[in-house]
């Protein structure tokens, strides 16, 4: 970075500061620094400093000075602040403790690091530095390890114990491997032991559990920051029974008369020490567990280590503020018998920080001269500084000041967001004769009189008089201030993949129906030992599946999960009706598809040029970084308008997954070539919000964009539909009301239609009418399922986006109890911040109690209550005043649910959260969060009298929730099949419940296959039956679900390589193969040759004789598509081992003696080859 840190050394004060530096620690203020020459400067002195420690008044100011600071130096962490406020939650998202443990880490490795935070986050309280080093589990190969020594250390350290490790803060045990995944790794760690000794540790994928890359040494960092010995938690508890106790005494339990008020403060505390006894969730009380506490600046050496802070004054009128709230808050608490005596001081003071940081070296910046609170700098220095004015997007303006920079001598430095506006900048001032030049080199000198056009992330601009250095950044030229977030590298599971089976779910078999699975049971017959699937179906009787057979089973889903489904009676006809019955409706909805896309494919439409400069100007303005689906969505949509076929294309997301950015871009590359744009939603409130996206969007851009719906005036609407007519709106966003006889275009070539299955059958005729010949866009918030997406390829053309955006800011979730208290300041902690409100209250009838309550609470927010049984008028009245943010707090039922869309909104409450489905909360919770701020969401329970058994399960499935688990994955199945519903058509629902979503999906795709020529596999269903003990020994697999989905897996191999790939993963994840495994492996490969060949049944047996003999018996299909001219010649080849016996059930006899395989392993392997020349000589 010398391009941009040479010039300070010319300034005469920046040498006295490097001086001042040097010497004994203290504290040096610098006054009269501007904006990001702060985090210039910061860059500048922190040189030759192995720790800096940077620190802002607010958490948003400290991630401006991340994201600057990233740009001149990338090693930098950003160190969030514990809420002290809320972190007496049941539940607490995990992502905060995953960042600091991230940072916590690289100072205890003793790596160089620059922090940067809000001050907050150094007035918390944590273990010794020491204490939590020692805690550092050290793993290394060829030594011994105790594995049930080590659960015991993980736990104590913070991590769970699952089945299978599927995120950070988990370890999981399975026979003689355990796999880590640590937070301050991306990727988790395998270790495998040989007896006790350590045989090898590697980095492994979570998403296929597959190894990547062997190491030969690790370090388990704790997962959490409070890790005591089993002593201290003895004692600790001890502690706080006391304190609960004088407690007790305080609020008035021992007096004979107790007010209304005193009863309930000391029940509640006695239901919070109960529940703290159940959870033993010590972190609430860490104070009576130990007494060595530090804070966050204790964890760096003095020596080695420079403190920042950005405007003490600023930082101390903060912390009062948030001092004055903690106090106030905890006397509150303590009174109303929330939390003991000892919870309330869990804050360090402001004088202990401050006199930590001073006896280190201690930087103060600030703009103005003045004297800070409680500090005593030792010398106060000057710096001569000055902001860049901004120059409205009038480039003339900007050349003309380079010019004379230019002629003055100065080096200018212009610092771009992207390399394409860089670009665009170096050509526009070569136009206006200015020369500069583009260059990423920062450790190149910039001459003086030269102007450098960079790439990087800086705010504002500065310039430093003195020297004659100048950097002026985009959003000093241009208004608009956006900027590319860096993207993460997206963790999600797919969802294709998730079919979790517990005992007693329902299930479909495709021959029997639907029946209740009721485990794996292992039974032996006639000597053989296999696992088999239990299913109970009507009147008690029960089937066993073949494990081998896993592919004919699914798990039984339908939209209405809460109905029962009605079991089938195996051996009854009913099945074949339903199958028969669905079946028909299949192929009628098949054929349709098939017309559809016939029709398509012969109108010629408009053929849209490629894109323009504009048009990579435009889409560089979005603010995020782009999700890879959503480029491929872009990319494919683009593709459609250049080429001559008319555009009929899907685009299917979850709510936040970015559609409406795929339709704006679609919408300007329309607009661009003189086409007007109509953009169809069901709501006004959605149309208002979409007309705000796309005016904010486009306001740089000479376009008019103009809406239609009730909430505009006669007058306007009029001068909208005339300027339509004549050319003059290009983009017109609206209701139904775009429908109407009297909305005529000069030339529309893009309709886009959001939420097409929320329109009635009317509207969707005249859309039809509406879409002849020109180009269409569909926007879907349900998200379609991979396996209905695969069945309509080349009918529809669907984008898919699945990958959730790279998250904007966690959302913070807690679980707690219902806590007016915490209610009021989750409330006023966001109205401090200028930012609204959610409260779902899903009971109509008592909504506006409940509002009058909030606004209790909260006397002076604007409180509003919304439902969907209010009159329409007043309902969009209500929304759009909270749009508009007229409104604080809306307490509304769950109709925030679809579409609203305001990013101002980032604290959502959710009452009564565990009576609503994952899917619910999973799209609510999608509501906050959608900004750069900090979002939180409090689900809330009331304590009741139900068993705590239920309570916990429906807390442990929200808490599942809150870390985007397996609960995640729910929600997708549940809204997945939502979606099937809006693609194939509401009346698609009830032959979807008779058979099963995934037989449904099945079918279809065998109906489109027939339509389209293309051969389905066989029905039948092959059965083999070898005498060969196949299957998976209980003691390699403990886990009945993760048993189920590799032997479901094993069912569909259908090659050589699948199988090699099957049995190196087992190998992987659960160390060496037995026999009876690699023979169930050989016999799934068997069944699947066999059924492409045409046998139904392969029976195998063992002949006693002399010798012995292995006897193998093959049905095929009558009808099968067999070569018979070549039978002879197939028979011959194996020298009279081989018979065929004709007639009605043709059938091959195969017999080979013992000496030829010697065991059963040999006698699978002589089976495939069989078959593999079977397939040769016989398949036509």
């Amino acid at each position: 970075m010398q391009a941009l840190l040479k010039p300070l050394l010319e300034l005469a004060e920046y040498e006295d500061i490097v001086k001042k530096k040097k010497e004994a620690p203290g504290v040096l203020m610098l006054t009269g620094c501007v904006n990001s020459q702060k985090t210039h400067m910061m860059y500048a002195l922190s040189d030759g400093c192995c720790y800096k420690v940077i620190a802002c008044s607010s958490e948003a100011k400290a991630k401006q000075i991340y994201e600057e600071y990233r740009f001149l130096d990338a090693a930098i962490s950003f160190y969030p602040a514990k809420d002290l406020l809320f972190y007496q939650a049941d539940i607490r998202s995990k992502e905060l403790i995953s960042q600091r443990m991230q940072v916590i880490q690289a100072v205890l490795k003793g790596e160089p690091i620059t922090v940067v935070a809000s001050f907050d986050a150094f007035m918390d309280a944590l273990l010794p530095k020491e204490m939590i080093k020692s805690r550092v589990i050290k793993i290394c190969s060829d030594e011994t390890l105790n594995l049930d020594e080590l659960s015991v250390k993980l736990a104590q350290c913070g991590y769970d114990r699952e089945i299978e490790v599927a995120g950070p803060g988990q370890f999981a045990v399975r026979g003689g491997i355990i796999d880590i995944f640590s937070y301050t790794d991306e990727t988790p760690v395998r270790i495998e032991l040989w007896d006790d000794e350590i045989d090898s540790i590697r980095f492994f994928d979570v998403e296929s559990q597959r190894s990547v890359e062997k190491i030969q040494t690790y370090d388990v960092f704790p997962a959490t920051e409070w890790i005591l010995s089993e002593d201290e938690i003895d004692a600790g508890f001890e502690k706080v029974k006391d304190e609960v106790e004088k407690q007790l005494v305080t609020l008035g339990n021992d007096k004979k008369k107790k007010t209304q008020q005193e009863m309930d403060a000391c029940n509640r505390l006695r239901h919070a020490y109960a529940d703290f006894e159940r959870t033993r969730d010590y972190s609430k009380f860490i104070l009576s567990f130990t007494d060595e506490i530090e804070g966050f600046t204790d964890y760096f050496p003095k020596d080695e280590t420079v403190f920042v802070l950005d405007e003490p004054d600023r930082i101390m009128e903060r912390m009062e503020l948030i001092s004055y709230e903690y106090e106030e808050s905890m006397k509150n608490r303590l009174e109303g018998g929330y939390v003991v005596a000892s919870q309330t001081k869990l804050m360090r003071p402001i004088a202990e920080v401050y006199k930590n940081m001073q006896s280190s070296r201690l930087m103060l910046l600030s703009s103005l001269d003045y004297k800070p609170k409680m500090l005593k700098p030792a010398d106060y220095l000057r710096i001569d500084a000055r902001s860049i004015s901004s120059y409205n997007n009038s480039f003339e303006y900007l050349a003309d000041d380079i010019n004379k920079y230019k002629r003055t001598g100065y080096r200018v430095v212009l610092v771009c967001n992207s390399r394409t506006r860089a670009a665009r900048i170096v050509a526009d001032l070569e136009e206006l004769g200015t020369q500069s030049y583009f260059s990423e080199d920062y450790d190149k000198e910039i001459m003086p009189g030269t102007v450098m056009v960079t790439y990087g992330n800086i705010h504002r601009g500065f310039e430093y008089p003195l020297i004659g250095f100048v950097i002026i950044t985009e959003n000093d030229i241009f208004t608009s201030r956006t900027r590319k977030k860096q993207k993460k590298k997206y963790e999600g599971r797919s969802i294709a993949g998730f079919n979790e089976l517990n005992v007693g779910d329902y299930v479909v078999h495709e021959m029997h129906g639907l029946g209740v699975y009721k485990g794996i049971e292992k039974i032996t017959v006639e000597g053989v030992e296999k696992d088999y699937i239990k299913i109970e179906y009507a009147g008690n009787s029960n089937l066993y599946v073949l494990a081998t057979q896993l592919d004919r089973l699914q798990k039984y889903a339908a939209s209405d999960t809460e109905k029962k489904p009605k079991l089938n009676k195996l051996g009854s006809v009913e099945w074949n009706k339903t199958k028969a019955k669905v079946h028909g409706a299949v192929e009628e909805i098949a054929k349709d598809l098939v017309e559809l896309y016939s029709i398509r494919q012969n109108q010629k439409g408009y053929a849209f040029g490629p894109d323009t400069v504009w048009q990579k100007e435009f889409e560089e303005m979005f603010p995020y970084e782009e999700t890879d689906d959503q480029l491929n969505a872009i990319a494919d949509t683009k593709a459609d308008m250049e080429s001559t076929r008319i555009m009929d294309r899907l685009i299917c997301g979850d709510v936040g997954y970015g559609k409406t950015e795929v339709a704006i871009r679609a919408a300007f590359k329309a607009v661009q070539e003189g086409k007007q744009v109509a953009y169809l939603v069901p709501t006004t409130i959605l149309a208002q919000q979409h007309f705000n996206t796309f005016e904010q969007r486009m306001k740089n851009f000479p376009l008019k964009v103009a809406q239609l719906s009730s909430f505009r005036t006669n007058k306007e609407i009029k001068e909208t539909l005339a300027d339509l007519k004549k050319g003059f709106v290009d983009v017109v966003i609206g209701t139904h009301r775009l429908l109407s006889k009297d909305v005529e275009f000069k030339d529309l070539g893009l309709l886009i239609i959001d939420e097409e299955q929320r329109f009635g059958v009317a509207h969707k005729e005249k859309i039809k009418k509406l879409k002849n010949n020109i180009d269409v866009l569909t926007l879907s918030a349900t998200p379609i399922p991979r396996t209905l997406h695969m069945s309509l390829v080349g009918i529809r053309d669907m984008s898919v986006l699945e990958e959730p955006p790279v998250d904007r800011v966690p959302i913070q979730t807690f679980v707690t109890e219902h806590n007016d208290e915490m209610i009021r300041e989750a409330i006023n902690r966001e109205l401090a911040r200028g930012g609204q409100v959610y409260y779902v209250y899903n009971r109509v009838r008592s909504i506006d109690e409940a509002a009058a309550h909030i606004q209790e609470l909260v006397p002076q927010a604007n409180v509003a209550f919304a439902h969907g049984q209010m009159e329409k008028r007043e309902l969009e009245k209500i929304m759009v005043d909270f749009i508009n943010g007229d409104i604080d707090v809306l307490i509304s039922t769950t109709i925030i649910e679809t579409g609203m869309d305001i990013s101002n909104v980032n604290t959502m409450i959710i009452e009564d959260a565990d009576k609503f489905g994952l899917s619910q909360l999973y799209q609510l919770r999608g509501r906050v969060g959608r900004s750069n701020r900090t979002a939180y969401a409090f689900l809330l329970y009331r304590r009741d009298r139900m068993l705590t058994e239920v309570a916990e399960k429906r807390l442990s499935a929200i808490r599942e929730f809150s870390d985007f688990g397996s609960g995640f994955k729910i929600a997708m199945k549940d809204l997945e099949i939502r979606g099937a519903g809006n693609v194939l058509g509401k009346s698609q629902h009830g032959h979807m419940a008779a058979v099963g979503y995934d037989l449904y999906c099945k079918m279809l795709n065998e109906a489109v296959n027939d339509l389209k020529g293309i051969k389905n596999e066989y029905s039948f269903e092959t059965n083999v039956d070898l005498s060969v003990d196949a299957y998976i020994p209980s003691t390699y697999i403990k886990s009945e679900y993760q048993k189920l989905d590799i032997y479901k897996r094993i069912a569909a191999i259908e090659s050589e390589e699948e199988l090699s790939d099957m049995k190196d993963e087992l190998v992987d994840r659960y160390g060496s193969l037995s026999t009876p495994a690699v023979n169930l492996l050989n016999i799934a490969l068997i069944k699947s040759m066999a059924h492409k060949i045409g046998i139904m049944e392969m029976k195998g047996t063992i002949e006693d004789g002399p010798s012995g003999c292995y006897k193998t018996v093959m049905k095929v299909y009558p009808k099968a598509e067999i070569n018979t001219e070549a039978i002879p010649d197939f028979i011959d080849s194996f020298g009279g081992a081989m018979k065929l016996v004709s007639g009605s059930q043709p059938q091959f006899i195969w017999r080979v003696t013992k000496k030829k395989y010697n065991n059963a392993g040999e006698y699978l392997t002589g089976i495939k080859e069989m078959l593999k020349l079977m397939q040769n000589k016989l398949q036509l």
